[in-house]
């Protein structure tokens, strides 16, 4: 790079900033590639003009542009550069009438007198950097820190023992049961994923689930869980089972047609079969996506939307889709019975879902006090460590056999217990 032999040449200091345009895809997609063109002109001419003379401006390719910062005296400038350059880029543009708002995340590495740091490398550093930007919210810059570089090799190293894990058969589900409130019986069970690995043991979906989505390996790994969900829900077959389906896999994969083969392969009938979808599935391509949803249903498959109320437009997906349930998130029925908030969103969640024909399924239980206050607000079904942790397919045969309930009074009211607790919470 002949930056770095004219600022050895000086004794100077030198940076490389990666740029990344926030938001530039929706703009594509809603606007045409024609006005996304337009903007990157507009956005490169603003960048350009904030500038100095020697510092040197190149796009690598769609949203993605570095900078050349020569002969700066401390890392300072290169972030009141930084900083110059997200304002410029926040302010509107005007794209055929349209007014247009995105933001830039930038990525900055540096080079010292008498560093052997070479061009690629600077760059790779910046790319890092700017990965720490966009995790940090976007519309914000981050310096290259060693750690970086550390935590991207510790990431590779997972990722390689995940392409692993999947060849030697190291994944497996685990099903946590889901009961009914009214007949007190186990009615059918969430597919969880886990990772055995060989020496780490059992790691939870958290720690892998966003490496599978970021590195590609999502799809074939939702498959899987698609077909082995299928082949041992032969195991219970009064159960229903429920499986959960990442966005990517949802918009990059056949769910359609992995689902029909699936069940078709083990001969079990599509209407035990449930697929829960976060309100991610529909940020994008929804009719696309609604319409997958009834080709899913008219299989009779049910649909459920899980994480319900922690999103920004989980009503207005109400009104679009008709879900078959919908499953309260563990954060509200954390606090059911010690905030009245919590309470009273459960309640007309509750309601909401009864007036439009959906059953309500509460997570995270973990009390028989939740329970109860759940039947008495007219909740269904619910799930949690009350009942039972995620077990692999064997156990819930045995827990089906060990399934009893005892009955109490108290203050003139019905409460349910279990009778083979330290079993159930295995």
């Amino acid at each position: 790079m002949h930056s770095i032999v004219d600022v050895d040449r000086h004794g100077t200091s030198m940076a490389v900033l990666c740029l990344d345009l926030d938001h530039f895809k929706e703009v594509n997609d809603i606007l045409g590639h024609a006005a996304g063109d337009n903007l990157l002109c507009q956005a490169s001419a603003r960048m350009t003009a904030t500038l100095r003379s020697n510092d040197m401006l190149a796009r690598l390719g769609g949203d993605e542009f570095a900078i050349v910062q020569r002969n700066i005296g401390s890392p300072l400038e290169s972030s009141v550069l930084a900083q110059r350059l997200i304002e410029t880029l926040s302010a509107p543009f005007d794209l055929d009438g349209n007014e247009v708002l995105i933001g830039v995340s930038i990525g900055i590495s540096t080079r010292n007198p008498g560093d052997d740091t070479d061009g690629e490398t600077l760059l790779q550093h910046s790319d890092m950097a700017l990965y720490g930007a966009k995790n940090n919210g976007r519309g914000t810059f981050r310096h290259f820190e060693q750690e970086m570089n550390d935590a991207l090799i510790a990431r590779k190293k997972v990722e390689v023992s995940l392409r692993r894990a999947i060849s030697e058969n190291e994944l497996e589900l685990h099903y946590q049961p889901q009961v009914d409130l009214q007949t007190n019986t186990i009615k059918g069970v969430e597919a969880l994923l886990r990772w055995n690995h060989k020496t780490d043991g059992l790691i939870s979906p958290d720690q892998f689930i966003p490496l599978a989505e970021e590195c590609g390996l999502i799809v074939s790994i939702g498959d899987w869980v698609i077909r082995e969900a299928c082949r041992q829900a032969k195991d219970w077959p009064d159960l229903t089972f429920a499986v959960n389906v990442s966005p990517i896999q949802f918009r990059q994969g056949n769910l359609v047609k992995t689902v029909r083969d699936a069940l078709a392969t083990e001969n079990v009938d599509p209407k035990r079969l449930e697929i829960e979808i976060t309100e991610g599935v529909l940020l994008s391509h929804t009719d696309e996506t609604i319409s997958t949803l009834k080709e899913l249903q008219e299989l009779g498959i049910k649909i459920a939307m899980d994480d319900f109320g922690t999103g920004y437009s989980s009503l207005s997906y109400l009104r679009r889709f008709p879900f078959d349930k919908i499953k309260i998130d563990k954060s509200f029925t954390t606090d059911l019975g010690t905030c009245i908030a919590a309470d009273s969103i459960i309640e007309a969640v509750i309601k909401l879902g009864a007036s439009m024909g959906m059953t309500s399924n509460a997570e995270g239980v973990e009390t028989i006090e939740q329970a109860n206050l759940l039947r008495d607000q007219g909740c269904k079904e619910v799930q949690g460590f009350h009942f039972s942790k995620p077990m692999p397919s064997a156990s819930i045969c045995e827990l089906l056999a060990d399934w009893e309930w005892d009955t109490f009074q108290k203050d003139n009211e019905k409460y349910y217990v279990l009778n083979a607790a330290e079993t159930l919470k295995g």
